[in-house]
């Protein structure tokens, strides 16, 4: 396997803490401690358009496929709107004064993590909360939608994965996870294994058809892993650290295949946040505290 460092994005003034595909092989959209929304194109790199500045920073955001709707989640401000066709705020709602860490679509409902440890449910047509689940006393760091089995996943930071019923909303299920808060819970494409991380540096494998029972556990970095992300042929995993590095995995045997860092790739200087795994070229997508987008093509 051949990694080669394509590009790097610079244009936030502050730690980089959240990258989204826009649904397109080539574009993205990051966010960070500045309040900046950026849009990249991987055809026309360090090229970055500033869509919206919302004045606090933003962990999370997703795109609304239905009608291109940015939604992005101001930490202690709650919730705006982004029309990403003429880059307008169009919609804005206070459903918090706690941090949002993680905002999920599935259907018509948005799952949105806060920091105050509740799961708001959101009907997006209407705009409207229909539901606060009160998981944890501590922060929900972290939501996963599996659609193969009609469930959500929610990582928190008192150290439990919970996996609730999409419909109910009702919890069927808690894992004693990990011995420090959980930061990320992705589940495998075709649904069958969920893969959770978190403060302890362990990534921990459970089988979504065996009652969640763990596949393995693996004491894959020196510190916090903060997301995982998958390659759109499936063949391989990424996770990235406090520690400043990524790691790319085999997905069928969950071993180590390359370590992204600054010693052998000229990797990030600071904690690596988040992930983005593109179709365009195979390129993985990597944001950091050290205010970079790098992005780097993986081969074979």
């Amino acid at each position: 396997m051949n990694i080669r460092k394509v590009d790097t994005f610079s244009g936030h003034r502050d730690s980089v803490y959240t990258i989204i595909s826009d649904h397109t092989a080539h574009g993205f959209y990051s966010g960070g401690g500045d309040g900046f929304i950026i849009h990249w194109d991987l055809n026309k790199p360090d090229l970055g358009k500033l869509v919206a500045k919302v004045g606090v920073s933003v962990y999370a955001m997703a795109l609304n496929q239905a009608d291109n709707s940015l939604w992005i989640g101001q930490n202690y401000e709650g919730i705006q709107v982004l029309d990403s066709i003429n880059n307008k705020i169009e919609k804005t709602s206070k459903i918090t004064t706690a941090a949002i860490f993680d905002i999920q679509f599935f259907g018509e409902k948005a799952l949105i993590a806060l920091g105050d440890g509740v799961v708001v449910v959101m009907d997006i047509p209407s705009f409207s909360v229909q539901k606060h689940i009160k998981v944890s006393s501590k922060s929900i760091r972290t939501i996963a939608v599996n659609p193969a089995t009609n469930e959500f996943a929610v990582g928190d930071s008192e150290w439990n994965v919970n996996i609730f019923d999409l419909d109910s909303f009702s919890l069927k299920k808690t894992i004693q996870s990990h011995s420090n808060s959980v930061f990320s819970v992705k589940y495998t494409p075709d649904g069958k294994y969920l893969f959770t991380t978190g403060r302890d540096a362990h990534l921990k494998i459970w089988d979504v058809n065996d009652a969640y029972g763990m596949v393995t556990d693996i004491p894959a970095h020196l510190y916090a892993i903060n997301d995982i992300a998958f390659s759109p042929d499936r063949t391989l995993f990424a996770t990235c650290s406090m520690d400043k590095s990524v790691k790319v995995w085999d997905a069928a045997t969950f071993k180590l295949k390359k370590i992204i860092d600054r010693a052998r790739h000229a990797g990030h200087g600071t904690s690596v946040n988040k992930l983005l795994w593109t179709t365009f070229e195979n390129q993985l997508i990597s944001c950091s505290d050290d205010r970079t987008v790098s992005v780097w093509e993986v081969t074979a």
